[in-house]
Formats: C-alpha cells, structure tokens, sequence
C-alpha cells in the first residue's frame, strides 16, 4: 500500500506543540497563542499512517507558556523547500499553517498554482486568542485573493472568519447564535475555499443554543461545514481543559490525513473532529501553561477515536447505502403513514425471538469477561420481555399467537437465524452483538425518526410501536431493550472496538453490513408477490 504523501507549510514549535506568539516582542508583553506548529502536524500525521514533509516559514523560540524569540525564513528559502519536497517525493494532499508575511503567502500561492492546484487545508493563522492581527493587512489580503480561490478546505476559527471577511468589506454581527455561527460561514464560503469549516472551540454554546456569556453556560461546540450548498454541524460536548495546545493544527493535519487516505471531505472533518477531541480528553499535563493533546490516543492505526466505533460503523461507506435503505424502506414508510396491512405487522415481530434467544445463549456460555456475561444475560432478559410486550401488542389487533408462529418458517427468518447462530457458534461473543446491533439501533432510530418527521400519520394503528420504540418510559418497548440501548451494550461495544487491529475493524464493519442486509430481507419479504397477493386486513 502505498504511503500518502502531506505537505506542511507552516512554523516550527521548538516545545512540539503549537506555534505561540508574542503581541509584540520587542515590548515584551503579554504571551498569547497562535497556533499550528509543524511539530504537532507532524505527530498528527504520524498517528494516521500518512507521511510528513515539511516546509518552514518560521522558527520559534517557546514553550507551553509562550514565545521567547522568532525568526522569520525567507519566503524564497520557503519555495526551495516546497521545491525540493514535491519535485522528488510528490504530494496527495499540502496543508498550510502559519504563512508569516505577504511574501511568503505569494510563494505559497505560486506554489500552488505551478504544480496542478493540488487538494489543500488551509489553517488560517491570523489572530490571537486575545484579538491581536498576528499578519498584517497586505498578508490578509494577499491570502484572501490568492489562496483562498485555491483552498479545498479551509478552517478558521471565528476571530480569523471576522479578520477575512472584514478585509473583504463585508461585516456581520458578531455570533449570538448556533443560526448566526452558519451565516458566517456560508459568507466566508463566498470568498473562495471549496469548503469552510467553522472551528466552534471560540464560542461554545449553552443548552438553548445562544453563545454562552459565562464559563457555567458552556454546554456544547459546534463545527460547522459549509461546501456551497450543505451545512454539516459536528458536535461536541464542551471540554474544560487546559491541554489545548495545538488543536487548531492538529485539526487541520488531521483532515488532510484523513482526506489523503480516500474520505470524503464530509467524512475527512468528520473523523478529524473526534480525533481531537478525544485528543483533548486523553491529554496529559506538560509544562507550566497550557499543554498539548495527546496526539496518539489510539496510535491511530484503528479508523476511530475511541468512543466512537458505532458512529464510524454508521458513516463507512460500505455501511451507509445498506443503512439508509434499512431505515428508509418502504416498510418503514407504510408504517409511518399507517398504510402497511395489518397482516404484514407481524414481521416486525417475529425475528425478535428467532435472532436473539438461542445463539444469545449460546454467547453467553462463551462469555470471558464480566461485562461480556453482563452484556449477554441482559440482552436476553430483555429480548425475552420485548417478545411478550410484542405478543400481547399484536393480540390487541386481533393477531394470534398461532399466526405469529407462523410467519418463523419464512426464508428469511431461516437465513437470518443461520447467520446469527454460526456466528455465536463460531466467532467471538463480540461479534454476535455486533450483529444484534442493526435491529437494536434500528428500530430506535426509525421509530424515532418516524416520530419526529411532520410527514407521519399520527394516530395511525402503529402509532403505539412508534411510541414505544422510541421511549424507555415504564411500559415502553424501549424499557425491554433498555440494557441494549442505553446500558451495558454500547459500552461493551466500543470497550471491545478499541482492542482490534485495523484488519478485524474491517471484518467488523462487513459483519454489522451483513447483518443490516439480513434486517432489510424481513421487510422485502413483505413485498414478494407470494405475501403481496394475500388478502389485505
């Protein structure tokens, strides 16, 4: 497999952090941050596999409290070192940081143009976190009419989106809300860059969505993607923590890793956004200031930061198709509009029992851990509750037991169970949960779907299962896989996820594809000409 190829242009941080700079040096005042250091980009880059050359616009003398001493690199020595890397070695994606003057800034741009307008990230470093214009005026302008039209992402956070659009003449209120945080963005889009995202670490919002006034409000932050015509919000609950040394380049370096081994740009930030985080919350202290984020937290030679196995599961392109056809299949549709007949209900129910009970035994005397037994008796316990709230549910509509029994013969349910039953027979126990995993996330998430959209036929024959599928109020169907939504479940699974290698993450993925396959193979039966031409209830 060949090794992809990243470019960084941007200053050196002698403490291997983030740059850090002075408002000015020689009165020697207050130290502030800047931001993107080659040191951590190369960290960054190192952890996803990828391979970092360098290209330096400044060296600095610093540590975690502050620069001592800077000294710029002339932008002509700039372009020998961008000449010499991709000459011989080439490049699949250049991120830039730090750019330090306007003569360094038209190098890049030159670069840029001369060798194909390569796919770029594009670290803003303008401001300070205390407000002050780290380049000046000529720089900002050159950046903004010549890199930006060449940019494929760019990230800056709000000061550095309000410095950009002000030299532009456009103004803007300053953000009061999540609504306002997506104006700026699209505004900054306007000026060039493919894609914007908007760093939220600035202002993190309160529960109600408006711009937090004070430290106790801080409740969520909020990234916004912008491409020209769809906005992506990626959320994160608001870290208190020190250690945020480097999180602007390493966010940067991040994306262009992720974006150099084939994601799309959505799933690039994406994935780049929770490696930060997680980077933020497994950090550890260093020096006397603010100290950087661990940037190996998971080597990074698994395809997620920890914590987020099931997201990745969700977003991996051989998941997504499968996963959108499962919850948006026609079933599902009949369902929320009440026009599915009656007689077809039962499908929903039967596989409860056939899936689950046996190979969940069958598991669960295989269990080597705690938390696996723990993980498999409560799912059984519960699945064993779901199947009699079931049963009795349909004898509300005049289904008998018999009839349900009946629909267990099906092909489906036969293939379904074979799939389930070899796997607990002989894969490990994790494996089998994986499994489990589309039916119990599923249902959850259509019936809540179903239950959110204005669309749905309120007071429809169904509206009950959608009720309870999407609660766990006493009473609900969601109380009866309780422990497999909101319990022990998810933490065994990304437990158990962060423990592969990178090769069983990707059988991983095509168990849990299978098994989304075999869920949608319930709901097709429906609609064979066999079942289709039975009289309809």
């Amino acid at each position: 497999m060949d090794k992809k190829r990243i470019l960084l242009i941007a200053g050196s941080d002698s403490s291997g952090g983030a740059l850090v700079g002075l408002a000015s040096l020689l009165r020697r005042t207050t130290l502030i941050e800047v931001g993107s250091g080659l040191e951590a980009d190369q960290k960054v880059i190192a952890a996803h596999g990828c391979y970092a050359m360098t290209a330096t616009t400044a060296l600095t003398a610093q540590n975690t409290t502050g620069v001592f001493a800077i000294h710029h690199i002339p932008s002509s020595f700039v372009e020998q070192q961008i000449d010499a890397c991709i000459t011989d070695i080439g490049v699949d994606v250049v991120k830039t940081g730090m750019m330090a003057s306007a003569e360094t800034v038209d190098v890049i741009a030159d670069v840029l143009e001369r060798y194909g307008r390569p796919v770029s990230v594009v670290d803003p470093v303008m401001v300070s976190t205390t407000g002050a214009q780290l380049l000046p005026n000529s720089a900002v302008f050159k950046l903004r009419e010549r890199i930006l039209p060449l940019t494929t992402v760019l990230t800056p956070n709000s000061p550095e989106a309000k410095l950009l659009l002000q030299n532009a003449g456009i103004k803007l209120p300053n953000p009061q809300s999540l609504d306002d945080l997506i104006a700026v963005a699209k505004a900054v889009h306007s000026l060039g860059p493919s894609y914007v995202l908007l760093k939220g670490g600035h202002l993190p919002l309160s529960k109600d969505g408006t711009v937090s006034s004070a430290d106790a409000e801080k409740h969520i932050v909020v990234d916004v993607l912008y491409d020209g015509a769809q906005v992506t919000l990626i959320e994160a609950d608001y870290l208190d923590s020190k250690n945020t040394h480097g999180t602007g380049c390493s966010l940067a370096s991040a994306i262009a890793s992720n974006i150099a081994l084939g994601h799309s740009i959505s799933n690039a930030v994406q994935n780049a956004c929770r490696y930060v985080e997680a980077g933020i919350r497994t950090s550890f202290d260093l020096g006397q200031g603010s100290g950087p984020i661990n940037h190996f937290h998971s080597s990074y030679f698994l395809p997620f930061a920890p914590g987020r196995f099931v997201e990745y599961l969700l977003s991996h392109a051989a998941v997504k198709q499968v996963w959108k056809a499962y919850i948006e299949h026609e079933f599902v549709q009949r369902i929320a509009d009440g026009s599915l007949p009656l007689h077809l209900y039962p499908i929903l129910i039967p596989q409860q029992g056939i899936k689950f009970t046996q190979a969940l035994a069958l598991t669960t005397s295989k269990s080597q851990s705690a938390i696996e037994t723990t993980a498999s008796t409560s799912a059984l316990l519960s699945i064993s509750q779901e199947i009699a709230l079931s049963t009795a549910y349909c004898a509300t509509f005049g289904i008998s037991l018999a009839e349900l029994q009946s629909v267990l013969q099906d092909s489906a349910s036969y293939l379904y169970t074979s799939y389930l039953l070899n796997l607990a027979h002989s894969s490990p126990p994790f494996n089998f949960h994986l499994a489990c995993l589309p039916c119990v996330l599923g249902y959850s998430q259509i019936a809540q779907s179903i239950k959110d959209s204005t669309k749905s036929v309120r007071r429809s024959r169904y509206w009950e299962w959608v009720e309870r599928y999407s609660e766990t109020g006493k009473g609900s169907y969601g109380e009866g896989v309780v422990q497999a939504r909101g319990g022990v479940f998810p933490e065994f699974l990304e437990e158990g996820a962060v423990k592969m290698s990178a090769s069983q993450a990707g059988e991983l993925v095509k168990v849990f594809a299978k098994a989304t396959e075999l869920e949608i193979g319930f709901w097709d039966l429906a609609f064979t000409d066999r079942i289709a031409s039975e009289v309809i209830t």
